[in-house]
């Protein structure tokens, strides 16, 4: 057997020359995982790349309950523009509050580029503090990496700034006030920022951008309490609330891609899909090689990170997406009440009824009745408030609340407008065993 032995002069200059024709073959934006050297997220050098096109170079993202920001292109170059103000936001249906967005929406609308691109945004200050835009995750210039007092000067009411920066990496970032955090992203500034590829291996049917985030809004309220440190009642996918949260609708056998990021204040998050499990194939950081992958159904979400996710909706149905820490799936009036779990309240309702007309005492055994007696109109909650559970579903009425969606995977549909519930084919629903069923297995109840 013949050797070849090759100086360390030699293994330079020939890893020299693969490296430069793996650029070639590849073009100005290659990023090989089998290269030396630490895993980065650059993946381009800047240049002068054509601007990324939407549909051309990278199918659009779905923000449920959100939008996309518009850009122009002047000179090359994709200018955005990103005005913070105050409104009034919805989260769900009875709840509203005064909170700090961008665009007039909470939270603020996905940016959305090619890498390679060049972009230039603005961005104006419409509120009564001063502020700062951090891009969170980005590899840009020091100056332009928004932090308040320090990479910047702040943002004075009134004034517009400008951020200018290439696009050297791809994946899943975000933007959010850098200045007063506790304050700022409490009130709502914060936003997803995707970078597509510019020549994706593949592409995926549908990509999802959900943004989780935790507020206090103590009933009755009209703003966030910045200064909570523990106890979030309102838990929200893009800003909302379930049952306040826009389904996500995809075909059958779609391949699905959902991008989530987590800008809550103190909170990490499980995320859970139902019916069934997909590869977490990227961080804030970049992607993830495939040997590095792995299967999942839940995938934690810590605060500060993005996690990307991926799967093919091969099980029609209706789906729960949603947090896995149970406090999370509850909305602001299941906090700070009494443990009432076992305790007949019968006699002490009857006599509290005298004194206060229309008390209804909390169910001890089924939490969830009390958004049930809500929608009925058994019982009163203070105005601007939504009960700790629920919305009325096919069945019986849905025990959960927060942060919550439904993934609606249907065969054949042409439109992604929201189906309806989803009809089991007949024998495919769990029912009430019959007497017979329970005898012939040998159940005793």
């Amino acid at each position: 057997m013949s050797q070849f032995i090759l100086s360390r002069r030699g293994a330079l200059a020939a890893a020299g020359l693969a490296a430069a024709g793996a650029s070639l073959a590849g073009g100005r934006a290659n990023a090989s995982s089998s290269a030396p050297g630490p895993h980065h997220a650059r993946s381009v050098e800047p240049g002068d790349y054509p601007p990324g096109e939407p549909g051309v170079h990278y199918t659009p993202v779905i923000t449920p309950n959100g939008s996309t920001l518009p850009f122009r292109v002047v000179g090359g170059v994709k200018v955005f523009h990103l005005i913070a103000e105050e409104l009034e936001h919805e989260f769900a249906p009875g709840l509203r509050a005064t909170c700090w967005g961008f665009n007039g929406q909470v939270h603020g609308p996905t940016i959305e580029a090619v890498e390679g691109d060049r972009v230039r945004i603005y961005v104006t200050n419409r509120l009564r503090a001063a502020t700062a835009v951090h891009w969170h995750g980005l590899i840009l210039p020091s100056g332009m990496d928004g932090v308040g007092g320090l990479t910047q000067r702040l943002i004075r009411p009134g004034e517009t700034f400008r951020y200018e920066f290439p696009l050297v990496q791809h994946g899943t970032q975000m933007y959010h006030a850098h200045h007063d955090e506790m304050t700022q992203m409490a009130m709502g500034l914060m936003g997803m920022f995707v970078i597509h590829p510019r020549r994706p291996a593949y592409r995926v049917d549908r990509d999802f951008a959900l943004m989780l985030s935790t507020w206090k809004i103590r009933p009755g309220a009209r703003r966030p309490d910045p200064n909570e440190m523990t106890d979030f009642n309102v838990l929200t996918f893009n800003a909302k609330a379930f049952p306040g949260t826009d389904p996500l609708v995809v075909r059958q056998d779609q391949r699905v891609r959902m991008r989530v990021a987590n800008l809550s204040a103190m909170d990490h998050h499980p995320f859970h899909v139902h019916g069934h499990t997909f590869q977490v194939v990227g961080t804030d950081g970049g992607e993830i090689p495939e040997a590095g992958r792995w299967p999942e159904a839940t995938v934690l979400v810590p605060v500060g990170s993005a996690r990307t996710i991926e799967f093919v909706a091969d099980n029609p149905g209706d789906w729960a997406v949603h947090c896995h820490m149970t406090h999370h799936v509850m909305n602001q009036m299941g906090h700070d009440i009494e443990n009432m779990v076992g305790v007949d309240q019968s006699s002490f309702t009857g006599l509290v009824s005298d004194l206060v007309p229309g008390y209804m005492a909390m169910d001890g055994d089924d939490m969830a009745a009390h958004g049930e007696h809500v929608e009925m109109g058994h019982m009163r909650i203070p105005e601007n408030s939504i009960p700790m559970v629920g919305a009325q579903g096919p069945f019986d009425h849905i025990g959960m609340g927060g942060m919550v969606t439904i993934l609606k995977v249907r065969p054949g549909i042409t439109s992604y407008d929201d189906p309806g519930w989803y009809r089991a084919p007949d024998g495919t629903t769990a029912r009430a065993a019959t007497s017979q069923e329970l005898a012939r297995d040998g159940i005793r109840t």
